[in-house]
């Protein structure tokens, strides 16, 4: 039982996220390199230990909050299933453990490691509640893992893939931000102080007007690669199924989104198909 509190802190199913380091080495077409996916294990090992340290970190500074939350209060810390002092040993660990395997990769990923960290516990302490700054401070958190990504296979991110990326991770901040406040209801700024300050409209409209320019910039991105022209409709379902779910009132979570919610699962997969046949199958 103590096993399993352990790994539902680290939350593994987050992981998904650090696939973005892979994302400049796949799109730049030098995935199916001798070795390098094997290079690549490494730098994702890495950011899977230092996002699970920010996490259990996160649930130590917000057991008294999750503690009230009608769901959150499950949790391994708030339900007493794991004690405060075997959480910060374990955030010791899992950042000593990210540091070291960071170190062997090189220098500079090292620093996005420590960047990744640094602004992910200012959000902690700091940025959480304050409104538009939390969003931007989340999707700070998917750009450093596209750059490090790059860094760890040295594979420059090009311009478009970085402007989509940031505001794909905006439109999903915002979604999640929305689909939070939707659930809680008037109790919202009891849970998260950022959630009260956000207009009623706010959220909608930003989440609207991000999707759309998601939609732009990888049109931009892929226009000039014929062969990926074809995946565009693929992601115009993707954000409108997103969005059908949030404002249906299910889940907003991006890893819970597309693990739980099968057509965004299938699109998902026939849009990392489909790309991989334009580059990789000509």
């Amino acid at each position: 039982m103590q096993i399993a509190a352990f790994c539902e802190l680290v939350r593994p199913k987050q992981w998904l996220k650090n696939l973005m380091l892979f994302f400049p080495p796949f799109l730049g077409g030098a995935i199916a390199k001798t070795n390098i996916l094997h290079k690549g294990l490494i730098p994702f090992v890495a950011f899977c230990l230092v996002s699970s340290a920010v996490y259990v970190i996160n649930d130590i500074h917000d057991i008294e909050n999750d503690a009230k939350h009608p769901e959150k209060r499950n949790r391994p810390l708030p339900s007493g299933r794991v004690t405060i002092f075997n959480a910060r040993a374990l955030y010791l660990l899992l950042l000593a453990s990210s540091v070291a395997l960071s170190l062997t990769i090189s220098i500079p990923f090292a620093l996005f490691t420590m960047i990744y960290l640094m602004v992910s516990l200012a959000y902690t302490n700091i940025f959480r509640d304050m409104a538009v700054v939390d969003l931007l401070c989340i999707s700070s958190l998917f750009i450093i893992r596209l750059l490090a990504g790059g860094v760890a296979f040295g594979i420059v991110v090009s311009d478009w893939l970085f402007l989509t990326v940031f505001l794909l991770a905006v439109f999903l901040s915002t979604g999640k931000r929305l689909s939070e406040k939707m659930a809680l209801g008037e109790s919202a700024g009891e849970h998260r102080k950022s959630l009260s300050a956000y207009p009623d409209g706010f959220l909608d409209g930003t989440m609207y007007m991000t999707g759309g320019a998601v939609l732009v910039t990888y049109t931009m991105y892929v226009i000039v690669r014929s062969s990926m022209v074809y995946t565009v409709p693929l992601c115009c379902f993707g954000l409108l199924r997103y969005i059908y779910r949030v404002k249906r009132g299910q889940e907003g979570d991006p890893t819970d989104s597309l693990l739980h919610d099968i057509p965004l699962l299938v699109i998902s997969i026939a849009w990392a198909i489909l790309v991989a046949w334009g580059i990789y199958g000509r």
